[in-house]
């Protein structure tokens, strides 16, 4: 295409979930991906929130995106903020063109103006900046290093960099990763590749390799001394199976949230979630396990689309920690996520500070030992629609804490 600006003009429309469905199995069957956050059945887990799907369609009538927005409604009144968690699902090369930006959000805008809309927020699934496990940890062991952003990057995205030029040139505003609105997915991730630059699977042996000699040893600690490790799929062949994995997962995880100081979702939460997912995919989502002598060491919830696999929660008892249950979980995802064809293994969020006396370093050591790198994206952007109500909502969010 040689120019965005005269390219034909899209309209976006209502769609209903077959549709949306039938686009990321497609994009996945041709070796890409979409967020789980974009899947239909993401709305079945926020039933508090007002759900929509939607697609983008060309003059010919093909869709070529689509994206689950959620509306988050203001107090009092019948007005919405609309969030597209890392979303739209769109051909984000192109859309990052002189111009595509435009010609793709602003019918997007259009529509969700119309259902009531007073801003829109997206997180466009687009990498900007990489950092290697090496340079991860020498900043952490560097007393003058901070943040991920005092690194020099490992590699730099030049279309990830010009969307976020064209966001602010277009108004659209940068959100802070941790603050503002309590669903924002966070912009630095930690990945583990499966695959190369060309898009070839890597061997385990060579993806084990990749990791430290401290998550090598523990992985073959935990063989040695017998952990364990089994997994439930979300659409389990029994629906016993599938609950008692589910309560002893949420047992564990419990135990985490005390001992971690953070607030648990409720069993329910993810008795819908595994449910959700489960349904319109058979292998969306898995249950794991880790057993020690029948002692349960560790809990993880797996979540994929196509080629990409994420590590979604996880839990870890505090007896036995020697036994390695924790990297032996992680091990089995893994390798589980090289087997079904993926070629991103997600471990989500980390912050970006490297301040060795900050609370989240531990958890980002661990990552670090995978071997993978740190990604930032792009990150989430509002466009208020409504100024005066968009500044009521921040107010009304802000104050909630």
């Amino acid at each position: 295409m040689s120019s965005s600006r005269s390219a034909p003009a899209l309209t976006v429309r209502t769609t209903g979930a077959e549709e949306h469905r039938a686009y990321v199995a497609d994009l996945a069957g041709r070796g890409g991906s979409a967020s789980f956050l974009q899947t239909p059945a993401w709305a079945r887990v926020k039933p508090d929130w007002k759900a929509e799907s939607v697609a983008w369609q060309d003059p010919e009538g093909r869709v070529v995106g689509v994206a689950l927005v959620l509306y988050r409604q203001l107090p009092k009144v019948r007005r919405y903020l609309a969030y597209l968690p890392e979303g739209p699902v769109l051909p984000w090369e192109e859309v990052a063109e002189p111009g595509g930006l435009e010609r793709w959000l602003a019918p997007l805008t259009a529509h969700v103006r119309a259902a009531g809309a007073f801003g829109v927020r997206i997180g466009p699934p687009v990498v900007t900046r990489r950092w290697s496990a090496a340079a991860v940890k020498e900043g952490i062991a560097d007393d003058a290093v901070t943040s991920l952003t005092d690194l020099t990057p490992s590699a730099e995205h030049a279309s990830g960099l010009a969307l976020a030029r064209q966001l602010e040139e277009l108004g659209w505003r940068r959100q802070g990763a941790e603050g503002g609105f309590a669903a924002g997915q966070p912009q630095y991730n930690f990945q583990v590749p499966l695959a190369d630059e060309a898009g070839v699977p890597l061997p385990e042996e060579e993806v084990l390799r990749r990791m430290n000699q401290l998550w090598r040893r523990n992985i073959k600690k935990a063989a040695k001394l017998g952990v364990e490790v089994t997994s439930v799929a979300g659409a389990a062949t029994t629906s016993s199976e599938l609950d008692e994995a589910l309560a002893a997962f949420h047992a564990l995880y419990l135990h985490t949230a005390e001992r971690d100081h953070f607030t648990p979702r409720p069993l329910s939460y993810f008795r819908t979630m595994v449910a959700a997912l489960g349904a319109e995919d058979p292998d969306r989502i898995r249950l794991y396990l880790a057993h020690h002598e029948g002692d349960l060491v560790a809990a993880t919830i797996w979540i994929r689309v196509g080629s990409h696999a994420w590590y979604s929660y996880g839990a870890s008892s505090t007896d036995k920690r020697e036994v390695r249950g924790s990297n032996a979980v992680q091990w089995q995802m893994v390798r589980d996520a090289l087997a079904a064809g993926a070629r991103v293994y997600d471990l989500r969020g980390i912050t970006d500070t490297l301040r060795s006396d900050d609370d989240h370093v531990g958890l980002i050591q661990f990552k670090v030992g995978t071997g993978g790198e740190a990604v930032e994206h792009v990150g989430e952007w509002d466009l208020p629609l409504s100024k005066p109500l968009y500044a009521a909502f921040d107010l009304y969010m802000r104050r909630r804490g």
